[in-house]
């Protein structure tokens, strides 16, 4: 059904028509007078709404919110890193509803509308390069196996940087030559993470063992 802005737009084609056909005056004066009047409340009609125009990429996920994957595990052989995604039942999905995107050192994992929710998984900042267009992902009874191929054939010791530069630096803390400040490290760390039980029951230790030994050290004070 034609809106009112477009029926006004068709009367006024019309007139238009029409004063090009007009020879006397009067009626030039009349067709003249609606157009102008037509012109006017054209103007004054709410703007037409835009079509959205939203292509099958851009629409959101199928089903319902999205759930974040944090559970999985991983191994690899020579050419491949392998990561093994556990879901309930993902093989009865249609294969395109289980998506990967990989990019050089990262991929992302979407799978739409399985019993309702959506799953999704973002690795950033892989260990290594791996080869876009020879990594893929498979689609097995309950499992979603992502393979990355390597790049170079060398060993991954984690899968991503950020984990790589963590064991560093929890190696360098307890990495040392002297028994009693790796020790040290270890308690500080552990000083430092604890909540309030776990400082009262280090302080003590601390106490106790000064007070056997003799030292005149005080407490931990990390």
């Amino acid at each position: 059904m034609a809106s009112a802005r477009e029926e006004l737009e068709k009367d006024l084609e019309e007139v238009k028509e029409l004063l090009k056909k007009a020879t006397r005056k009067r009626t030039h004066d009349v067709l003249m007078a609606e157009k102008c009047k037509l012109e006017m409340e054209i103007k004054n009609q709410p703007p037409p709404k835009l079509k959205e125009d939203t292509t099958e990429e851009e629409k959101p996920p199928a089903g319902g919110y999205t759930v974040k994957i944090n559970s999985y595990g991983w191994d690899q052989s020579d050419k491949f890193v392998k990561i093994y995604i556990t879901l309930n039942g993902v093989q009865q999905l249609p294969a395109e509803n289980v998506q990967v995107h990989f990019t050089e050192r990262s991929f992302d994992l979407l799978v739409k509308n399985l019993n309702g929710k959506n799953y999704s998984m973002t690795f950033n900042n892989l260990l290594k390069p791996i080869s876009v267009e020879g990594s893929s992902r498979k689609i097995k009874t309950d499992m979603i196996l992502v393979l990355c191929r390597k790049k170079r054939e060398e060993k991954w010791d984690c899968l991503t940087q950020v984990e790589k530069e963590s064991k560093e630096k929890e190696k360098a803390s307890y990495d040392t030559s002297d028994p009693g400040e790796g020790l040290m490290n270890l308690l500080k760390k552990m000083y430092s993470e604890g909540d309030d039980e776990m400082k009262r029951t280090i302080n003590k230790a601390w106490v106790e063992s000064r007070e056997k030994q003799g030292k005149g050290d005080m407490p931990l004070d990390i």
